[in-house]
C-alpha cells in the first residue's frame, strides 16, 4: 500500500459518503415542514441530531479504538441507512416532533461512527507508509472532493425533490448500500492494530477515552480555545445551512424546491473555492491561525449582512462568501487538531441550533442570522489566544522561496508523530 493509494481511497470514501449524505441536504428542512413540523420543531429535531453526536462520541470512539476504524465506518453506513428509512416511515404515519427528534438522535449516532474514524484511519495509514507531505493539503483536497460530491448531491436531490420530497431520502439509502460495498473492499486498517474488548470492559474503556480527551484537550489551552471557536462556528453553520432553504425562498417570494437545491449546489462550489485557497495559501502562509482569523472575520460579517438584507440577490452571494470562508477554515482546523492530539475532539453545538431555532420562530430567519453572526464573533479573540500560544501545530509547511517544503525538508517529523514532538507547546499551553 502506497501513500497515493491511501489518499485515493480516502477521497473515494469521503466523496461517496458526502454524496449519499448531501442528496437530502437541499430539501431536508422543506421535508420536515411538509411532514407537519413548524419552524421551531424543525430546528429542535436538528438539535436532537447534534445531541446524538455529543452523546455517542465517546462510545463510538471506543468502537473505533478497539475494533478498528473500518468496523466503525461500516457501522456508520448501516445506522444511517436504517435511520433514513425510519425518517420516511415517520412521514408516512404522520408522526410528530418527538418521534423525529428520537430518530434524529440515532442519525447522530451514525455520523459519530464516521466522524473520527475516517480521519483517524487516513492519518494512521499515511503514517504507516511514511508519508511526509502536507496534511493540510490532503484534507483540503478531500474537502474539495466532498464539495464536488455535495454539488452533485444537492442538485440531484433538489431535482428529485421536485418530484416528491421523499425521493431524495430513498436515493440516500441506495447510495449508502453502494458505499458499504466500496468501503468493505478498500478500507483496511493500516498503522493501527484493533484489540479485543469484552463487554464488561466497555465502561472502563469509555472512562479511558474520556480521560484522554481531557488530557489532550482541556489541559491544552490551544484546544480549549479551538473548542470555543469551533463550537460557536459549527453550531451556527449547521443552523444557517438548513435555515437558508426556507429563508431564501421567502426572500425570493417563490415556493420552488429546485431553487433550494441550486443554492445548496452553489454552497458546495463556494466551499470548494475555500478549499482551493487553502491548497494555495499553505505554500506561502507561515501560520494556521492567520487563515483561521481571516475566515472567522469573513464568517461574522457575512452572516450579519445576510440577516439584515431583504434582497434575495444580495443574501445569496454574501452567504456564499460565508460558506467559502468555512471551506477555507475546515481543513486548517483539522490539521491543527491532528498535530496536537491523537484523535479529533469536537465541541458541543447543541445549544446554538436550539436557541437560533427559537429566534427564527419568534421573530424571523433574518433575526436568527444576525444573532448567530454576532455570536460567531466570539471565535476571534479565541483564535488570537491560540496564535499567542503558538507551537508546532500552528506552523504550516509549504513552498517558500521556490523550495519545496515537505515535513522532512523543514526538519519536522512525519504527520503521524507530530503530536509527540509538540511537548513544548503542550507545556506552554497546559494548566
Amino acid at each position: 500500500m502506497t501513500a497515493r493509494r491511501v489518499i485515493r481511497s480516502y477521497y473515494a470514501i469521503t466523496g461517496v459518503y458526502t454524496l449519499s449524505a448531501s442528496v437530502i441536504w437541499g430539501v431536508n428542512t422543506l421535508f420536515l415542514l411538509s411532514a407537519g413540523l413548524d419552524v421551531f420543531e424543525v430546528f429542535l429535531a436538528n438539535a436532537a441530531f447534534s445531541a446524538g453526536m455529543v452523546l455517542f462520541e465517546i462510545p463510538t470512539g471506543v468502537v473505533a479504538d478497539t475494533f478498528g476504524r473500518r468496523v466503525s465506518f461500516l457501522l456508520s453506513i448501516a445506522v444511517l441507512a436504517v435511520t433514513t428509512t425510519l425518517y420516511l416511515g415517520l412521514d408516512v404515519v404522520g408522526a410528530g416532533v418527538v418521534a423525529f427528534a428520537v430518530v434524529s438522535v440515532f442519525i447522530g449516532l451514525g455520523f459519530t461512527f464516521y466522524s473520527g474514524a475516517v480521519e483517524a484511519w487516513v492519518v494512521d495509514a499515511l503514517g504507516a507508509v511514511d508519508f511526509d507531505g502536507q496534511l493540510d493539503q490532503v484534507f483540503a483536497r478531500g474537502q474539495m472532493v466532498s464539495g464536488a460530491a455535495m454539488l452533485v448531491g444537492t442538485v440531484g436531490g433538489g431535482l428529485l425533490g421536485q418530484l416528491d420530497l421523499a425521493v431524495p431520502f430513498v436515493a440516500r439509502v441506495g447510495l449508502l448500500l453502494v458505499l458499504f460495498a466500496i468501503a468493505f473492499g478498500r478500507m483496511h486498517d493500516l498503522g493501527f492494530t484493533p484489540r479485543r474488548v469484552r463487554p464488561r470492559e466497555y465502561p472502563g474503556e469509555m472512562r479511558l477515552v474520556a480521560r484522554r480527551s481531557v488530557e489532550f484537550g482541556l489541559r491544552d489551552r490551544r484546544i480549549r480555545w479551538l473548542m470555543v471557536a469551533g463550537g460557536v462556528q459549527s453550531g451556527f453553520f449547521i443552523w444557517a445551512f438548513y435555515a437558508q432553504q426556507p429563508y431564501f425562498l421567502e426572500l425570493l417570494g417563490r415556493d420552488a424546491v429546485w431553487v433550494a437545491g441550486l443554492v445548496s449546489a452553489l454552497i458546495a462550489l463556494s466551499m470548494m473555492c475555500g478549499n482551493a485557497i487553502v491548497d494555495w495559501a499553505t505554500r506561502f502562509c507561515g501560520r494556521r491561525t492567520t487563515l483561521l482569523l481571516w475566515a472567522a472575520a469573513f464568517q461574522t460579517g457575512a452572516a450579519i449582512v445576510v440577516g439584515l438584507t431583504t434582497s434575495f440577490w444580495v443574501a445569496v452571494p454574501v452567504f456564499l462568501l460565508f460558506t467559502g470562508a468555512t471551506g477555507l477554515q475546515m481543513p486548517v482546523r483539522q490539521s491543527f487538531i491532528h498535530q496536537v492530539v491523537p484523535g479529533p475532539q469536537r465541541a458541543t453545538v447543541v445549544g446554538g441550533q436550539f436557541g437560533l431555532g427559537a429566534v427564527a420562530q419568534s421573530y424571523s430567519f433574518g433575526a436568527g442570522f444576525v444573532t448567530g453572526g454576532m455570536a460567531t464573533a466570539v471565535a476571534l479573540p479565541a483564535l488570537v489566544a491560540i496564535r499567542r500560544i503558538g507551537g508546532v501545530a500552528d506552523q504550516i509547511v509549504g513552498r517558500r522561496a521556490g523550495v519545496e517544503g515537505t515535513c522532512a525538508a523543514a526538519g519536522l517529523p512525519p504527520i503521524a508523530t507530530v503530536e509527540s514532538q509538540d511537548r513544548e507547546g503542550l507545556a506552554v499551553g497546559g494548566t
